[in-house]
């Protein structure tokens, strides 16, 4: 049973980290990215917060969603 509690624990954290991104990505020129980790399970990430992502997170993400607002006005 306890692989079936990680299980959900992990799916858990990925719709969290999901959600989060979604909504971080509606207020940012950023893509926002879904990232896994062995320790936190899933985390929701900006791409602002670096110019280029590094290579170990880079291999770990697992979704994007794309920034929303635009600044060609």
């Amino acid at each position: 049973m306890t692989t079936l509690g990680n299980i959900e624990s992990n799916s858990n954290s990925y719709f969290e980290a999901l959600a989060t991104a979604e909504q971080r990505a509606l207020h940012s020129f950023f893509d926002q990215h879904v990232v896994e980790d062995d320790d936190l399970g899933y985390f929701a990430l900006d791409e602002g917060d670096y110019n280029a992502l590094p290579a170990h997170l880079a291999s770990r993400v697992v979704h994007t969603v794309h920034g929303a607002m635009l600044d060609e006005f």
